[in-house]
């Protein structure tokens, strides 16, 4: 097409005429974390935030964020009680999507938004958030937008926001439209009553590098990255299957590979990203005494330093003694 697509002209089609408040204030909405089995790294489109492979996750069920909007006499964004600087970060990048929606000369409001997991940690806290942010702007502007849709403006706040608007595991399509329209979250019709997640937080505080500015610059200088594709591909497969015939191992095992190829990549990139830490390494050679002392573990991580580890209510007991202070989280209890 002659002119490049924009998030604000994608998504100006689905709008009314007009965008304004439906009352003085919505519930709060909430949104669960997800950490991806199969990951996404690397974007087909950086303005509309189009993944190069499609991606499956889990929802970590209870954490996530909640966020309520306010009519306000001014924009105010407010994160786990306190009032954010309005030319902070975070606060603009808040602002902005909103502004999506209602138009940059719309009506002031007040954000508030509680986190229950660590915010910019490598535990996927911009995918909880812009995906209740999005639920958010929905009901406060009365846009009754299907979840289609909600998925794919979510996603251009944060991909992987566009999974967490479900619970469970989730599959988010990469796509093939230019407009980003096909490239939306679905759920998988599968539960896995047994299934354990184990954080384990080797540290909680902001990350030198933000995934966004990380996925940039591993697809512009790691030669590795070429291969990365394909392998989520065939990665994404295998996961399917697992979670089709319950076969733990199976699905253990590609979200470990899946995660550590992705991590190569990043190394492989110039200059060097390692977003792992001392911890991080003496986390995984735990998990790997753990097997081979016979505890069916593994691990994943996204673009941060913290794990996040699989295993089964049978093994629950068994791990905590390798990792006493991880947190356990029942995806689907």
């Amino acid at each position: 097409m002659s002119e490049r697509m924009t998030k604000g002209s994608v998504i100006a089609q689905y709008l009314p005429e007009r965008v304004t408040p439906v009352g003085e204030t919505i519930a709060p909405v909430f949104a669960p974390s997800n950490i991806a089995l199969c990951k996404y790294w690397g974007k087909r489109d950086v303005e509309l935030n189009l993944p190069i492979n499609s991606s499956l996750s889990i929802s970590l069920a209870h954490l996530g964020t909640q966020t309520r909007l306010s009519v306000s006499d001014e924009d105010a964004v407010w994160l786990n009680g306190e009032k954010v600087a309005a030319q902070d970060k975070f606060a603009r990048k808040v602002i902005a999507f909103i502004d999506l929606f209602r138009g940059p000369q719309g009506s002031p409001v007040k954000v508030e938004t509680d986190n229950n997991i660590p915010t910019a940690a490598g535990l996927a806290s911009s995918a909880s958030g812009f995906a209740a942010l999005m639920l958010a702007i929905d009901g406060f502007y009365g846009l009754k937008l299907d979840p289609q849709c909600l998925s794919a403006f979510a996603r251009m706040g944060s991909g992987s926001a566009s999974r967490s608007l479900y619970t469970g595991f989730v599959e988010w399509q990469m796509g093939v439209r230019e407009d980003g329209m096909d490239s939306i979250a679905l759920p998988l019709d599968s539960h896995w009553d047994a299934l354990r997640i184990g954080l384990v937080k080797v540290s909680v505080a902001e990350k030198a590098v933000d995934s966004r500015s990380g996925m940039n610059r591993t697809v512009e200088t790691a030669h590795l990255y070429q291969s990365w594709p394909l392998q989520a591909a065939a990665d994404l497969e295998r996961l399917h299957q697992a979670i089709a015939d319950k076969n733990f191992t199976q699905l253990g095992e590609t979200a470990e590979q899946n995660a550590l190829s992705m991590h190569a990549t990043m190394i492989a990139a110039w200059p060097p990203l390692l977003y792992w830490q001392p911890g991080s390494v003496a986390a995984m050679h735990r998990i790997w005494q753990a097997r081979a002392e016979g505890v069916e573990v593994y691990f994943t991580m996204d673009a941060g330093p913290n794990l996040k580890l699989l295993f089964t209510a049978e093994a629950e007991a068994a791990v905590k003694h390798y990792f006493p202070d991880m947190e356990v989280i029942a995806p689907f209890g």
